[in-house]
């Protein structure tokens, strides 16, 4: 893959890196940084969080199931993991509640999580924290400050037809909060953030609370991916079907107008992203699932051949 170039970012050059390729898996859809060199990502078609060098690539480090502690269906075990946002050492992840290809509910794509970094001896392991919430889809459903967007039709469809329902992107807040961002519905044009405002009681068995929503306007993009980077959000947005459409904005909150970045990943499926400590640059992985291999797609090889892509954006 070639050099992007990016114009400039709030007044500095900013240009995107050639991939580091990891192996194991394809579809990269949720990741945060554990510290300066590693990270964890989730794959949207297994229940793993995989460990990886960010730097050096190659196969995962580590690898952690939470199937067991989730209680997923034997039957129909696939959660669709699609979001994860980082508060101090704790992770939250999210699937995309929404339906199958075929529009036929799963009862496993219904969870949100934490899983805790705990390191002892120099090393690290990810515990799940808490319980897990199964009850976040109706709870959209029945907060008053949604019903006019009609998600209780929208998520009687398949995720990626029009006016289906599918959540992709989880970020932290400044306030130790979380957003959530929907790939579809899009509601007039555009894309909608659901602030979560209690996560940690949420996993403590707690109701959850739910702020007043929010509609961007991502030139009618849904949201695939967002992060906190310093004050602002940066949010990979893309079509709500398989259409390669993503363009990457800059969002300062609130009533702001989020920014488009001039940066060309066309080439590229970008569905995470992941910001490092210290760090003035920001990795982007892509969800590399449907990429051909000598005629095969990347999901449908042996794992041992599976790999997905990242790449950095430097300020």
């Amino acid at each position: 893959m070639t050099l992007f170039f990016a114009t400039a970012l709030m007044g500095h050059a900013a240009q995107v890196s050639a991939p580091t390729v990891y192996n194991g898996m394809c579809d990269a859809s949720g990741a945060v940084a554990i510290d300066r060199e590693l990270f964890v990502v989730a794959d949207d078609e297994d229940n793993k969080l995989r460990v990886f060098h960010s730097l050096t690539g190659g196969p995962p480090l580590r690898v952690f199931d939470p199937s067991a502690f989730l209680r997923v269906d034997p039957k129909e075990p696939e959660m669709d993991l699609e979001g994860a946002a980082r508060i101090g050492d704790r992770i939250y992840w999210i699937t995309s509640h929404g339906r199958n290809r075929n529009a036929k509910y799963r009862e496993s794509r219904l969870r949100f999580f934490a899983t805790d970094i705990v390191r002892t001896n120099g090393s690290f392991e990810l515990r799940p924290s808490g319980k897990f919430y199964a009850h976040l889809l109706l709870d959209l459903f029945n907060d008053p400050r949604l019903k006019k967007f009609h998600l209780d039709a929208a998520a009687a469809l398949a995720p990626k037809s029009p006016d289906g329902f599918n959540i992709e992107g989880l970020s932290p807040t400044p306030d130790g909060r979380l957003l959530i961002g929907l790939r579809n519905p899009l509601p007039q044009g555009r894309a909608l953030l659901v602030p979560l405002l209690n996560p940690a009681g949420m996993i403590s068995g707690k109701p959850v609370e739910l702020g007043d929503p929010v509609l961007l306007d991502l030139g009618r993009r849904g949201i695939r991916a967002m992060t906190l980077y310093e004050d602002k959000f940066l949010i990979i947005a893309g079509a709500i079907d398989s259409t390669r459409d993503a363009k990457l904005f800059l969002w300062s909150g609130g009533n702001s107008k989020p920014q488009p970045l001039e940066v060309d990943v066309t080439a590229f499926n970008p569905e995470a992203v992941a910001t490092y400590p210290g760090e003035k640059r920001i990795q982007l992985f892509s969800d590399d699932g449907t990429v051909m291999v000598n005629g095969v797609p990347c999901k449908r090889l042996p794992p041992d051949q599976r790999s997905f892509r990242a790449v950095w954006l430097t300020f």
